[in-house]
């Protein structure tokens, strides 16, 4: 049974109950953090809670919950679901209004609400085990606002049905001149001779935690050279790999785009010793 917490309460997940004229259910006026763990603790959690309060910040949320008050809700709820290798969910709404209006209301009540699921063990590098990624590709069509990491997901979710729908897992999305933006759920990284580059952040792009802490682990721990710039179609499609990053993915390699192999069609050794990097240095603090 998962335990939940909801409003300063920890209940069984099922008994967890919000009023339909949440305005996280009626406007998806919210947003939310996914924060892996492992054996009880949490990774990039510093930088997960700094991108959450921007983006309360961003949208005009004020919340009574200080970073200590998250942390002690974490831990709750890890211990309380048996401390293993867990995702914890985190989502904040603007509250319930008992009418349903566009403009904010004036004095809300945020409803906070937690839970945890089950996440794989990590990988080391290891090319052999590691989940390697089929995917498709195609025209960014979500709004202006990609930076803000809102509960209003719906163009992700037709993205990643985009991507679904062709036989693929996931979907590398391009802007109108044909330039990288993300994936429906996970930065990407493309390696070309030996570089590793990403694309630079904007209001099209999340900034992915787990994007974060593999630049700065790359840059403090290694002689792979790290590039944070305009990344084009042609420079994906001809790239020796390509990776996926998120939170409950780390760095997972892509070996088919469109039905085209990248590089060799195998994960390449630059993603092996990235992840292994990663793996090291998962805990380490970033704040």
């Amino acid at each position: 049974m998962t335990i939940a917490y909801l409003n300063g309460e920890y209940v069984p997940l099922e008994e967890a109950k919000i009023s339909p004229m949440d305005r996280g259910f009626l406007f998806g006026d919210g947003i939310y953090e996914v924060i892996p763990s492992y054996g009880g603790k949490t990774i990039g959690t510093a930088l997960h809670l700094i991108r959450f309060e921007k983006g309360l910040c961003e949208i005009g949320i004020d919340t009574p919950w200080s970073r200590a008050d998250l942390k002690t809700v974490f831990d709750g709820l890890l211990a309380q679901n048996g401390n293993g290798n867990l995702g914890i969910y985190l989502q904040v709404t603007r509250g319930v209004t008992m009418k349903r209006n566009h403009a904010f209301p004036k004095s809300p009540k945020p409803t906070i609400f937690a839970y945890t699921f089950d996440i794989p063990e990590p990988d080391n590098g290891n090319s052999e085990t590691v989940t390697q990624w089929q995917v498709s590709s195609g025209k960014d069509l979500r709004w202006q606002r990609c930076h803000i990491k809102s509960t209003s997901l719906l163009g992700n979710v037709l993205h990643m049905m985009e991507g679904v729908e062709s036989g693929a897992s996931e979907i590398l999305l391009f802007d109108a001149d044909d330039n990288l933006t993300e994936a429906a759920a996970c930065n990407v990284f493309v390696v070309t001779k030996g570089v590793v580059r990403t694309p630079a952040l904007d209001n099209h792009k999340l900034a992915g935690v787990t994007r974060d802490m593999t630049l700065a682990i790359l840059r403090q721990h290694s002689s792979i050279e790290v590039r944070e710039e305009t990344i084009s179609r042609q420079d994906v499609m001809s790239a020796d790999e390509v990776w996926l990053s998120s939170s409950t993915k780390e760095l997972e390699p892509v070996v088919l785009i469109d039905g085209q192999s990248v590089g060799t069609g195998k994960p390449g050794p630059v993603w092996s010793a990235a992840q292994a990097l990663f793996a090291q240095h998962r805990f380490d603090d970033f704040a």
